[in-house]
This record gives structure tokens, C-alpha cells and sequence, in this order.
């Protein structure tokens, strides 16, 4: 997190009063300049769980992630927002299903966005089928048939370990959850148990590539050194550099590499004309609400944890 304290202890409550209690909490504080610090070190006082890290200076956030999954001592990693809200069963219902298939990588929850004052505004579409047992239809389906919220589930640390964690490509975090997908299928708990919040101010609403990845990693907003084209070239061949990684046959190799080709032949020319014109950054479409039941209308009806009260 960075300058977080407008929503920081809300979501800190919403992690420590899950139901499952048995994980550690590390805050990597991202050098804030606001009253972060002090909400982190008086949860890290009352509560043995949270372990309190301040970077010395602004390391972006994706090596500000990667700092923290390297800090971990768990069999499972979830990494979680400073602005996100998290139903009090989600830890457990996730930790359970890993428990119970053990050829499951990630586990996580459907998930709803919430505003500034934590109302529901939409649930969010689970398009693809990361549950295929085969690793090139987990692997066609994210990239041809929309996208997941599954960034925040819950990992096993092994195979978390084997990917080279989160770049700062352009798009990086769909070329992460994608290698993940190769190394086994996914789990969606069928509950919102996940709140995602927008909010003015949200790094994720820079709206050019280049911005969009100077939050990942300051450095690439150095025009001269990370041209456009190049955080896009980043972020193609990172999805060849996965399939060479992941642990396939080489039947499953080459199917996973044609089904690259179809989605790079779609997505060659607006990319092209894109990164020549300097355009902005497409975020498509808004996600399609969900048919079937509706979560409840605020996030205040189902944490009962919110009752501790914040500093």
C-alpha cells in the first residue's frame, strides 16, 4: 500500500477478524506520506498477527508485492489491498478447498465492487473456466473468453514461488494469473466474499500504459528507456516465457502456443496502432453484473468484525 489511510483500518479489521485466525498479517508500507504509519504500527501493537515494514523509499508496487510474498513464512500466500474488503468466512471457506483438492493452486471468491462508502455498486462476471483440468483450456479460456477477478486468491507459496512474481509490464497481473492457471486449476467459492473498491484517486484508474506502469515501478516512466511499444512487447512475450516455464507435455506445450497465436492475431493490430498513436489505455468493457442472486447492498450487513472499532 501507499498514502492508504483513508480506507487502511477498515480493511485491516476486515483481515483480522476473519473466522480462520491462524495467518500472519505483513503491512509493507510503500513510504507514505500520510498517517499510514501510525494505523500500522497500533494494529502491529495490538495484535501479534501483524508484522509492520515501512520501504525507505517508493519501490513501486509491484516490487512492493513481491516484497511481501518473500517475506512470508506460510504454506499460503494471499496478498491483499489496502483499500479492499474481505467478508469474515473468506480466509476459511478458501483455505478449506485448498485443503480439500490439493491439485487446486488458487482459491478465491466471487467478487463485488464497492464504492467509497462501502456500498455494492455492481458483482463482478466469472467468465472463464479456470476449474478445466487441462492446463490449455484454463489457458485458452483467460485469454479468450474474458477475464477473472483472481489476483487476490489465496496461493499455494510453492508454486507461487515458481513464477517470476509481479512485473510491471503493461497488463502484468493477467500474465501472472495465467501462469498461475498452468500450474493447476483454480477455485471460485460461489459467494461474494470479495469486495473490491473504486474510488477517486485509485492507482488502477491511470488511464495511459505509461502511467499505469509507473505505479508498478517508477522507473518505467522513463520514456527514453521504456517506450510504449516495449511495455507492450513486455507483456506478449511474457505470456511465451509462461508457457515455457509452466510444467506441461510438450503436447500441451504446443497447445497452449496455438492457442497464443489465435489471441496475438486478434490483438496485433489495436496494440500496433496504440502504441503509435500514444493512445490511452484500454480498460474494455465494464464487467457484466451476474445473473441469479444478489450479495447484500453494503459491506456494513455482513462484517460483524467492523465492531472493534478503528483508531
Amino acid at each position: 500500500m501507499y498514502n492508504g489511510d483513508t480506507y487502511l483500518a477498515e480493511s485491516i479489521e476486515s483481515i483480522l477478524c476473519q473466522t480462520y485466525e491462524n495467518f500472519e498479517l505483513i503491512i509493507s508500507d510503500n513510504a507514505s506520506m500520510d498517517s499510514t504509519p501510525d494505523i500500522c504500527r497500533h494494529y502491529a501493537q495490538q495484535d501479534s498477527r501483524v508484522r509492520y515494514v515501512r520501504q525507505p523509499y517508493n519501490i513501486g508496487s509491484a516490487a512492493n508485492h513481491n516484497f511481501v510474498i518473500e517475506q512470508a513464512r506460510g504454506a499460503l500466500i494471499k496478498t491483499a489491498s489496502h483499500d479492499d474488503l474481505y467478508a469474515p468466512d473468506l480466509l476459511r471457506r478458501c483455505v478449506n478447498a485448498l485443503d480439500e483438492h490439493p491439485q487446486v493452486v488458487l482459491a478465491h471468491s466471487w467478487s463485488a465492487v464497492i464504492d467509497s462508502f462501502g456500498v455494492v455498486t455492481r458483482v463482478v462476471d466469472y467468465p472463464v473456466t479456470t476449474d478445466a483440468p487441462r492446463a490449455p483450456d484454463r489457458f485458452r479460456s483467460m485469454l479468450l473468453d474474458g477475464w477473472g477477478d483472481d489476483e487476490g486468491g489465496i496461493v499455494r507459496a510453492d508454486v507461487l514461488r515458481r513464477t517470476p512474481l509481479h512485473r510491471s509490464y503493461h497488463f502484468a497481473d493477467r500474465t501472472f494469473t495465467a501462469e498461475l492457471a498452468l500450474h493447476g486449476p483454480f477455485h471460485m467459492v460461489p459467494d461474494w466474499l470479495y469486495f473490491r473498491r473504486e474510488h477517486p484517486g485509485q492507482s488502477g484508474k491511470h488511464r495511459t500504459v505509461r502511467s499505469r506502469c509507473a505505479v508498478l515501478d517508477p522507473r518505467r516512466a522513463n520514456r527514453v528507456r521504456h517506450p510504449v511499444a516495449r511495455l507492450y512487447a513486455e507483456y506478449l512475450w511474457a505470456y511465451v516465457s509462461a508457457v515455457h516455464r509452466a510444467p506441461l507435455s510438450p503436447g500441451e506445450r504446443r497447445e497452449c502456443y496455438r492457442h497464443l497465436a489465435r489471441w496475438m492475431a486478434g490483438r496485433a493490430g489495436p496494440v500496433v496502432a496504440r502504441s503509435l498513436s500514444r493512445s490511452g489505455l484500454s480498460l474494455g468493457e465494464p464487467e457484466p453484473a451476474v445473473s441469479g442472486p444478489q450479495p447484500v447492498t453494503s459491506f456494513n450487513a455482513i462484517v460483524t468484525g467492523r465492531q472493534r472499532g478503528a483508531p
